[in-house]
């Protein structure tokens, strides 16, 4: 038995041997061939560990979009819908848009607020100052889905607007929550709605047959304007001048309630000596800017104010200037230029407001009651923007404040002021909160 193991060991290593002789015989061949094979096996490796990583940050990835969907349906418990739109489907519906949009033409201001009692003022005259620009709406055509109540829809108003003196009709799209003999009676709402409505419109609107009807009107819409430059100089025109209109309609408002409204009566009982005050506001430029002889773009250049200079403020209006003393006159400067620095009250027999020589408080001297800063904005809205693209809404002017929640594009926002540092100051579900200027227009 062991012979025969002996014999069978040296017939293997006799065969070894004969190989290694044919391999270093012919090592010219072979050494090339094990080098490839070498490489090929490294590289077989290599596509695989790709492979592997590939796979494991797409399962990553789709862990946390799951993780995101699951996250969303627990916050809003909304059950959507999933059924396609439907065109003109509701005469009602569409009898009721055509109204609206007619009184919108004619400058209706009381069918409009009948059918849309959630416009604010602002809004209520900008459609008054649109309808001085428009002749038709040549097409309405209204697409609707289920709302959340019983006799309630959410409404994709395609219209074609014709202005005036047009050739061309420009198409848009808007969107409604419209209800039909509800118990608040039959109106539109375009854009006052709570977290749970505006939820459930947004997550309608990204149904795909909702995106498709977007994506078409809005490729038609660039599309035209791109073609016909003289129409897209108007409309850009238009929203200048609707802006400054409204800002001059409610400037000149807030004026003649001002002359209006009466003069406090003396009190008989106070004292001879008695001293009257008033609020002395100090401002600086944030930026170099001219400085104008009234509050318009239009007006004559009196000067530049350069970043840091100081005025005595006059008054803040509401269409976006500030009246200022210059050189012992008044003068105009935009608004979203200027910051407040100081605010103190002073007494009218020794300063006034429009003194451009008044004292500076004594930075050692401890501020007398009288003296401390009173509120340092009245935050009063002074016309709105449009929302360009999806954007946070912050609770402070920077990205590392706290986020309020996001706006989408074609919204509106009611703006307070408009800063120097890329962020635009806002009105916000009752809240003063901020967005990134380069995302609204």
């Amino acid at each position: 038995m062991k012979h025969s193991e002996q014999n069978k060991m040296h017939v293997l290593m006799s065969k070894f041997m004969t190989v290694g002789d044919w391999i270093m015989d012919h090592n010219k061949i072979v050494m090339p061939l094990v080098l490839v094979v070498c490489v090929l096996i490294t590289i077989m490796v290599a596509v695989n560990a790709n492979k592997r990583e590939a796979l494991e940050k797409e399962a990553e990835q789709a862990a946390i979009a799951l993780a995101s969907d699951e996250s969303l349906g627990a916050s809003d418990e909304l059950e959507i819908p999933d059924v396609p739109l439907e065109e003109n489907a509701h005469p009602e519906i569409n009898d009721m848009v055509r109204t609206y949009y007619n009184a919108q033409v004619e400058g209706d201001i009381a069918t409009i607020t009948s059918l849309n009692a959630y416009l604010n003022e602002i809004e209520t005259i900008r459609m008054q100052e649109l309808s001085k620009y428009i002749d038709s709406y040549p097409t309405l055509n209204v697409y609707t889905k289920p709302g959340l109540e019983e006799n309630t829809y959410v409404a994709y108003v395609c219209s074609e607007v014709l202005f005036t003196d047009a050739e061309v009709a420009l198409p848009g799209m808007q969107t409604y929550y419209i209800g039909l003999n509800t118990e608040e009676g039959s109106f539109i709402n375009d854009g006052t709605y709570d977290d749970t409505v505006w939820n459930y419109i947004k997550q309608l609107t990204l149904q795909d047959d909702v995106v498709d009807l977007n994506n078409k009107v809005t490729v038609e819409y660039n599309e035209l304007l791109a073609e016909d430059e003289e129409l897209n100089e108007f409309i850009a025109y238009l929203r200048e001048k609707t802006n400054e209109d409204v800002g001059e309609i409610l400037a000149a408002a807030e004026e003649s309630q001002a002359e209006t409204e009466p003069e406090p009566e003396a009190d008989e009982e106070s004292g001879e000596g008695e001293i009257s005050q008033s609020v002395l506001r100090k401002v600086k430029a944030t930026d170099v800017v001219n400085i104008r002889s009234s509050d318009s773009e239009e007006a004559d250049k009196i000067d530049k104010a350069q970043v840091g200079q100081e005025f005595t403020l006059v008054e803040q209006r509401e269409n976006g200037w500030s009246q200022v003393r210059y050189n012992d006159k008044d003068a105009f400067i935009k608004s979203e230029y200027l910051e407040l620095i100081s605010e103190v009250i002073v007494d009218d027999d020794t300063q006034t407001a429009s003194n451009t020589d008044a004292e500076e408080p004594e930075e050692d001297a401890a501020p007398s009651p009288a003296q401390k800063p009173a509120s340092t904005s009245k935050d009063e809205i002074i016309g709105t923007v449009e929302v360009i693209e999806s954007v946070k809404i912050r609770k402070g002017a920077s990205t590392d404040s706290e986020s309020l929640g996001t706006v989408f594009g074609g919204e509106i926002l009611d703006v307070i002021m408009k800063q120097a540092a890329g962020w635009t100051k806002i009105k916000y579900k009752g809240e003063i909160a901020y967005v990134k200027s380069e995302y609204v227009e």
